[in-house]
């Protein structure tokens, strides 16, 4: 069952991938408008990277917003539709799998930065990790941004497993759903132990007037890097 929702993951990606750039661009999303959008940027901005990797760019607001900032950027995403339409609205962008990029990590060069702005959904991360820490310059930065567990935790209650977004607030423009992998809190932090990480940061950016949180924002180094 983990293969078929892999499989089927990576297919809603290319599938959605005309939806998910007109919600991004029209600024369809709130979660987006009211706090995570701003608060990936100053997670990366504060640390000001001679060179960042945007891991699973989509159609690269990330990548362009930094770019503007004065950071060099490369977005890479394994759907072709999404990096194309990030590539025509400028920027550098290259079509790539995770899978690709664990069989070759130093085909893209060293990052004082990777970011993952939810782009990691699928269940076994470790292998995708260890890639990305052989990508990282000395005390080089993991952010990695994701769904709130507290906040997603549905009908399946607060444990591990597979769940399946149906996009059902965008009435029927997103023509195939997505599954993707929760996490516990507990499990997010214990992933990044298992795969030679340290955390150096957890934030929960809110909404600005509930106090929900949005998002969970992990900042991460490998454990050889820095200070002790």
């Amino acid at each position: 069952m983990t293969g078929d929702n892999r499989r089927l993951l990576g297919h809603s990606w290319h599938a959605n991938a005309l939806a998910w750039t007109r919600a991004v661009r029209e600024g369809r999303i709130e979660s987006r408008r009211l706090a995570t959008d701003r608060a990936i940027l100053d997670a990366v901005l504060a640390h000001r990277p001679a060179r960042v990797l945007d891991l699973g760019c989509g159609e690269g607001w990330l990548s362009r917003a930094l770019a503007a900032q004065g950071l060099a950027v490369l977005g890479i995403d394994a759907s072709r539709p999404l990096v194309e339409a990030a590539q025509r609205a400028g920027g550098e962008f290259r079509c790539l799998d995770y899978a690709g990029l664990q069989a070759d990590p130093g085909q893209l060069g060293v990052f004082e930065a990777v970011v993952c702005n939810f782009s990691v959904f699928d269940e076994h991360l470790e292998p995708l990790l260890a890639a990305l820490g052989e990508l990282l310059a000395a005390d080089g930065v993991l952010l990695i941004q994701t769904l709130h567990p507290w906040l997603v935790r549905g009908e399946e209650g607060y444990r591990d497993g597979w769940r399946c977004e149906n996009f059902a607030a965008f009435a029927g423009e997103f023509p195939e759903p997505m599954p993707w992998y929760f996490r516990t809190l507990e499990s997010w932090c214990g992933l990044l132990l298992r795969s030679g990480y340290r955390i150096d940061a957890l934030r929960e950016p809110a909404h600005p007037h509930t106090g929900e949180p949005l998002s969970l924002l992990l900042e991460a180094r490998p454990v050889s890097s820095g200070p002790s």
